[in-house]
């Protein structure tokens, strides 16, 4: 593969580029095509140039476990139409990740943080051969619900094998998974299950953060409540406990953890004559799992993704981008709300040891990479916050870790500044794969990220992903001219588009159905006709040594508010606003908020953000102290501690359009230092309120300076 570079400077090279899967793969799409690609660029153009064969070679090169048939996909589809792909092909997601059965390497590996009443908690281990047999069990016990293909069956717990022995045994059956944080306020997780309406939950009964146990059963029930009232559904509903002196239940309808399993193993059912898990083959379009987006613009989308799709690409990025190995083994800080567990558990195909962690990633900022080092982590998953925030305590882990055993490190979540880029290098290791990645929950998946047979630039995204057709347009949709950032859109169809919000035909009224196939068109293809817009803004650098343009990402296009890297939509905020201080007769006018707007302010260069709740008040009231530490609790408790607003202020009016919808992204650009004049006045229907929020944006920038220079 060609590496020639035209002279930019460069923080890590591959020592072994050319005997990488990458150059392994274009060496035989070569000879099967009789074609004579040479580079990275070269590949990535034919890989997008012909989506048919790229991806039917893809299905080959990884392995893919299940019938293949006739056809891909229509080669001249436009991502718009959302095409059928490997219309005769059959699979099972779970069965792909168990293949490997050995009982002497482990699968999983679960560590939690220590606590005063646990200082050294012992990892759990799970070998592949235990780990297929749990899921069979479990399979057995959710058969014994008469659970059938399509059906939802949900987690509400924290990062621990259970919940991915319930993932596998789930979608093994061909049950749809669905999945919330255990940190995630009962609101937010009743919003998202109450449109889905699952028939099992999954729950832990305590986590650990922060060096304390919280128990979880108090969560779980008011969730269950709202379910019931909400919707009339009461799932049935699996504890899994932690042994860590949780709270004790009273519901009778409960079943503990290991009761299911021992339902599972004494019935015995869902297996073949041969013993085998019976797999429930689907079509490559079957809904997999479903996840939620931040919920900017109301109630969080149900972004419903196919089965083969997420196969597909994780196995094309593992294995021929990432080039993972079955000795390899993997670390991703994530919880299980997130789309980067989805992305770690699909490890599991690999053969490798993935390691899960329950716990705060730094109130003892070394116990990471102890874990680094105790367990010969080779690729170490974070967020661009976790390394900002070890960058700015000062600690060095290179200094106090061996970490020879490092070969990759993943980021993502939110852009990698220029200066991490140099941290990683100068105070973590020196020879290192760093991957700034980027994809999301819409795709599950990755659109740029990483390769190993490419090197890494500052500041940079190493390349566009292969079979990922990504361009920048300028806002009259055209393509962006060199060195000029644009937004990020993808103009050829890929097998990880989501088949489409929940409901899908077949599953809800014609009414919601139609309902949520308009709400998908309009999230990604109302701003450019027929191409799959994505909401970010990125800039393709030139080419260097052949990878055609990394990306550096410049923010988010919409108003997603993303503090330390924790993406979450304002209307989660205005909801707990809504049902907690909107003006009733049962509620004190003191305790009342006639109307409010959440916007982001950048912070520590640009790196982070914080989140700014503007609050306007009946009459002449005045914010007190009282009603801000009101506004946070009740936020704190029905969402996250990530959704605490750093400031909450006061405002005399809420900005709005002509057609009655908050302004917020003006508001966001105002605070941050645009002027007034770059606001269409026209669109407002209250235009003159802006003043008052220029004020107050100069006073929260000198704020920030003020703290910068202590």
């Amino acid at each position: 593969m060609n590496t020639e570079s035209p002279g930019a400077p460069l923080l890590f090279a591959p020592p072994d580029a050319r005997t990488s899967r990458c150059v392994a793969f274009l060496t035989n799409v070569n000879k099967k095509y009789g074609l004579a690609l040479d580079s990275y660029f070269d590949l990535y153009q034919w890989s997008i140039g012909h989506i048919d064969s790229f991806w039917d070679t893809v299905w080959d090169e990884v392995a893919i476990v299940g019938y293949k048939g006739q056809g891909v996909v229509d080669n001249n589809a436009l991502p718009a139409a959302n095409p059928p792909w490997f219309s005769e092909a059959r699979i099972n997601w779970a069965e792909n990740m168990l293949t490997c059965r050995s009982p002497d390497k482990f699968a999983l590996i679960q560590a939690t943080e220590p606590t005063p009443e646990c200082p050294n908690p012992p990892h759990r281990r799970v070998t592949y051969a235990d780990l297929y047999a749990m899921v069979a069990d479990l399979v057995s016990a959710l058969l014994t619900l008469d659970l059938k293909p399509g059906d939802r069956v949900a987690s509400y717990s924290s990062n621990c094998i259970e919940n991915v022995i319930a993932c596998l045994a789930a979608t093994a059956i061909g049950c749809i998974w669905v999945s919330a944080a255990a940190d995630f306020g009962t609101q937010g997780v009743l919003e998202r299950f109450e449109q889905v309406q699952p028939r099992v939950i999954f729950a832990v009964d305590a986590v650990v953060y922060n060096g304390k146990v919280h128990h979880h059963l108090p969560k779980l029930q008011s969730l269950l409540s709202g379910l019931s009232e909400r919707c009339s559904l009461n799932p049935v509903v699996i504890v899994i406990q932690s042994a860590r002196n949780a709270s004790a239940w009273d519901d009778t309808n409960w079943v503990s953890w290991d009761s299911f399993i021992s339902k599972g193993k004494s019935s015995c059912l869902g297996r073949t004559a041969e013993g085998e898990i019976e797999w429930c083959r689907q079509s490559f379009d079957w809904p997999l799992w479903i996840l939620f987006s931040s919920g900017t613009t109301g109630r969080p989308k149900p972004i419903v993704h196919r089965a083969g799709g997420m196969l597909l690409q994780a196995k094309k990025e593992f294995v021929i981008c990432a080039d993972l190995r079955p000795e390899d083994v993997f670390f991703y800080y994530t919880t299980t709300g997130w789309m980067m567990w989805n992305f770690l558990v699909s490890g599991l195909s690999i053969g490798c040891a993935l390691v899960l962690y329950d716990g705060s990633p730094l109130r003892d900022p070394s116990y990471l990479w102890h874990l680094v080092d105790e367990l010969q982590i080779s690729i170490f998953g974070t967020s661009a916050k976790y390394l900002d925030q070890l960058s700015r305590i000062g600690y060095r882990p290179r200094d106090h870790h061996d970490l020879t055993c490092l070969r990759h490190i993943y980021s993502t979540g939110s852009p990698l500044a220029h200066a991490l880029f140099d941290y990683v290098y100068e105070r973590i290791h020196p020879n290192v794969l760093l991957a700034s990645i980027t994809g999301g929950t819409d795709i599950c998946s990755l659109f740029a990220g990483m390769c190993s047979a490419l090197p890494v630039h500052r500041g940079e995204i190493q390349c566009r992903m292969l079979g990922m057709a990504i361009e920048t347009f300028t806002h009259d949709g055209h393509n962006c001219q060199a060195g000029e950032a644009g937004e990020l859109v993808c103009v050829r169809p890929f097998p990880c588009m989501p088949i489409g919000f929940w409901p899908l035909a077949g599953f809800g009224t014609d009414e919601s159905v139609k309902a949520a196939a308009k709400r998908f068109r309009l999230s990604y293809f109302a701003e450019y006709k027929d191409v799959w817009y994505h909401g970010d803004h990125v800039l393709i650098t030139p080419s260097q040594h052949g990878n055609g343009g990394g990306l550096i990402m410049l923010g988010r296009s919409d108003g997603v508010l993303n503090p330390g890297g924790i993406r979450f939509g304002s209307s989660e905020i205005y909801n707990v606003l809504e049902m907690c201080f909107s003006f009733s007769e049962e509620r004190n006018a003191n305790d009342t908020i006639e109307d409010a707007l959440v916007v982001a302010q950048s912070i520590e260069g640009g790196t982070d953000e914080r989140v700014i709740l503007f609050v306007k008040l009946y009459g002449k009231r005045t914010l007190s102290i009282e009603m801000e530490q009101k506004i946070r609790s009740e936020i704190r408790s029905r969402r996250s501690p990530r959704h605490v607003p750093a400031r909450i202020i006061q405002v005399d009016d809420i900005p709005y359009t002509l057609n009655g919808k908050r302004v917020e992204i003006p508001v966001k650009k105002i605070i941050n230092g645009a002027q007034i004049s770059s606001v269409n006045s026209a669109t407002l229907r209250n235009p003159e309120c802006l003043a008052q929020f220029a004020s107050i944006g100069e006073m929260l920038r000198n704020e920030i300076s003020i703290a910068m220079k202590r």
